[in-house]
């Protein structure tokens, strides 16, 4: 089983690259994120490598970092999602983008990935939703390892920013960020205060 692989960049294609190991080349597969930060022909580069055996082929996938290989694995867990489309997802969803997404449960988003309908990007949001959350971080402002998804306040809150006519991920960015600072028990009217204060734009006046 090949885990890494380092060398010189034989050739690069659209869909993978080739890889030269002290004169054996190695045919690997990757997103075009990885691609680039594998540089051209000549260049040295080192990438993780997810091996694929098959009755009929040895498949080698290459990552960047730890975190798109793992990204990977998690992608092609759900039923629909080959190699090629979880390839295909990683080349036009940043992680941090991606976990966000699901975790917002924005399947529009996962849609903007080449071969991913509307009914893979439900199917995907819908089964990945409770392990997301071990993928997001700090400084993504949206809830890190140990937290839970949206209350029923904070869901409502982030439909009401929906409804304002602001995209999903940022309704829930901004929800989960103002419930941070707020803490488990904010009630939904000082919630979307909060979220459209994050927001950046004026709040609406109180009703008594």
């Amino acid at each position: 089983m090949i885990g890494k692989l380092t060398g010189r960049v034989d050739s690069v294609s659209t869909n993978h690259l080739i890889i030269d190991v002290q004169g054996v080349g190695y045919v690997v597969m990757a997103s075009a994120n990885t691609l680039r930060s594998a540089g051209g022909a000549g260049s040295s580069t080192s990438l993780l490598i997810e091996t694929q055996v098959r009755e009929d082929a040895i498949n080698l996938f290459g990552f960047a970092d730890e975190l798109e290989r793992d990204w990977f694995r998690l992608l092609t867990t759900v039923q629909g999602v080959g190699s090629k489309v979880a390839l295909n997802i990683l080349s036009s969803i940043q992680p941090s983008q991606l976990a966000q997404a699901i975790a917002s449960q924005d399947k529009a988003t996962v849609t903007k990935a080449e071969g991913v309908g509307p009914k893979l990007a439900l199917r995907i949001v819908t089964e990945l939703k409770d392990k997301v959350i071990n993928f997001l971080t700090p400084g993504t402002g949206v809830a890190i390892s140990g937290e839970a998804l949206p209350s029923k306040d904070m869901a409502e809150a982030i439909s009401a920013l929906v409804n304002l006519g602001y995209k999903r991920v940022e309704a829930f960015a901004a929800a989960t960020t103002a419930t941070s600072k707020l803490g488990e028990n904010a009630k939904l009217e000082t919630i979307i205060r909060a979220s459209l204060k994050e927001l950046q734009i004026p709040q609406f006046p109180h009703n008594s």
